[in-house]
């Protein structure tokens, strides 16, 4: 049997990927600190095992990957993540680092060294989720949340290229959704100014688009829409304009 790792499988998009790939017949390894919400979710998949662990820090990133690397992993879903709300001076550092090491840092280890044994196999997916916000130039008042899934999204297709231009088999894409309906609004302390779309219909999109090798995966036509059109404003226009976005969002 095929194995599928998800990372953020506890809550929200990673859940639903678990999900999803159960039902099409894999081993899924579920991953995320809160062990509770992954035995639940385990006892309600076919073949399930559970890892809980904390991603934000590296040496959990390797302990993973060395005790699942030898068990037929297909597929790595990089979900796990979370966002911060508030004026960057004021902003709380060591979560931001947390956000950094959790987004960036862990994105980036479990990238590298499955891909490493994926392109000696000559096969297997990699998807990291980034979001619109990484497609954008910034974003005031979620500076580093911005800041980290920009990273996310220029490291994947980068990776991309690289596969394409080897004529490898492997595939490396990156999901960028805009709003979804999970607990991230509550964990960032904001909420949605925009309708979501929920969880469910984001990883069926996801996993489609996946299955034709689409390398930046956009959800729904009004983001794909608004992606398209920020590209003919300047880019501090841009950023003004998404300040005045995240400010509606505030729960404060």
């Amino acid at each position: 049997m095929k194995t599928a790792i998800v990372t953020g499988a506890s809550s929200g998009i990673g859940r639903e990927f678990a999900i999803a790939l159960s039902k099409k017949g894999f081993h899924i390894i579920a991953v995320a600190r809160r062990k509770d919400r992954l035995v639940e979710l385990s006892q309600n998949l076919e073949s399930c095992e559970i890892f809980p662990c904390d991603l934000t820090k590296r040496e959990e990133c390797f302990r993973l990957y060395h005790e699942v690397r030898s068990k037929n992993v297909s597929i790595v879903i990089n979900c796990a993540g979370f966002g911060v709300f508030g004026k960057f001076e004021t902003t709380d550092l060591d979560r931001e680092l947390d956000l950094i090491n959790l987004n960036i840092t862990a994105v980036h280890i479990l990238t590298k060294l499955f891909l490493k044994d994926f392109r000696a196999k000559n096969k297997g997916y990699i998807l990291n989720v980034s979001s619109s916000a990484g497609l954008m130039p910034s974003g005031p008042y979620m500076s580093a949340y911005y800041a980290s899934k920009a990273y996310v999204t220029s490291l994947t297709t980068a990776i991309a290229t690289e596969l394409s231009e080897e004529n490898s088999n492997v595939y490396a894409g990156v999901l960028c959704p805009g709003p979804v309906d999970t607990e991230f609004n509550d964990v960032a302390g904001v909420k949605f100014g925009v309708k979501s779309i929920s969880a469910r219909e984001c990883v069926d999109y996801a996993l489609k688009k996946m299955a034709e090798r689409k390398t930046v995966i956009v959800p729904t036509f009004t983001m794909k829409a608004a992606i398209i059109g920020q590209r003919f404003i300047p880019r501090k226009a841009t950023s003004i304009i998404a300040g005045e976005i995240q400010k509606k969002k505030t729960l404060i």
